[in-house]
């Protein structure tokens, strides 16, 4: 089926002169959020593991020479951590919004998953996403920010999946450290919220669906359509999609908004 183009309307320049920070940015949601930042005039350090940046951020820097910081870290390690936030305040200034994307994915029958499996997903998803957050909150408060957090989670962690239950289980302590950070910095006036995107056609999609063939006995391709079908909107996501609601999350438009994980994912979950 045809659908609807999430091409972003004229730019109001909400995040005029605002520093984002943004994890896991190379490419798909990450890149496609970044993209949007930067048409609504913010200043962006884009951060993913490569030493050199993507060639979507390669397009994007060469597009806003002015507003784009290209920085190669492992979220998974503390030292880097350090000195990704140094690198982006040394070349933008305070930091006033966060988009905490960095994330992988795997799966395997609950009975056949194994410690490695669990460890390195555990390690990306949760820890690096946590002491991310921490080092720029940590920020924002000497700083005296009143600045934003979007910490990305996923409809996985609304509810457990027999092949998936690692994945699940990591973006819903997301969206558990989104809440209770949210509450810690209330009296700051730092706003921390979440986004769970449905099924999102990315370029990771081709390694989860895989996957699924793997483990379902499915041809390949088979599991994308099936998922694109079964969305009540009828049909898979794309990275402009997330886009729209990291613009808003960011800006003061969502100044009384805090806590919350709000699903970008055609209806398949309600809350």
């Amino acid at each position: 089926m045809n659908t609807p183009s999430n091409t972003s309307a004229t730019p109001s320049q909400r995040l005029l002169g605002r520093h984002a920070v943004l994890t896991g940015a190379g490419g798909g949601i990450g890149a496609a959020v970044a993209a949007a930042y930067l048409r609504e005039g913010a200043l962006c350090s884009i951060v993913d593991l490569p030493l050199e940046a993507s060639a979507e951020v390669q397009a994007l820097a060469a597009q806003y020479p002015q507003q784009v910081h290209y920085i190669a870290a492992n979220v998974t390690r503390m030292a880097d951590i350090a000195l990704l936030v140094e690198s982006a305040v040394a070349r933008f200034g305070p930091i006033h919004v966060l988009f905490n994307n960095a994330a992988i994915f795997d799966m395997a029958p609950l009975l056949e998953s194994d410690e490695a499996m669990y460890d390195k997903m555990f390690a990306v998803n949760v820890k690096g996403a946590f002491f991310v957050m921490q080092k720029v909150l940590a920020h924002m408060v000497e700083q005296q920010t009143r600045g934003a957090v979007i910490n990305m989670a996923s409809q996985a962690g609304r509810r457990g999946e027999a092949l998936v239950s690692h994945y699940c289980a990591t973006k819903a302590a997301v969206i558990s450290y989104t809440q209770s950070a949210a509450l810690a910095m209330a009296p700051h006036h730092i706003r921390v919220n979440g986004i769970a995107p449905g099924v999102i056609a990315t370029p990771m999609w081709s390694h989860v669906d895989a996957l699924f063939a793997k483990y379902e006995n499915l041809p390949l391709g088979e599991k994308k359509k099936q998922v694109g079908e079964a969305v009540p909107l009828g049909y898979m996501g794309a990275p402009g999609d997330i886009a729209g609601a990291a613009v808003f999350l960011a800006s003061m438009e969502a100044s009384y908004i805090t806590a919350q994980t709000l699903n970008v994912d055609g209806g398949n979950v309600m809350s």
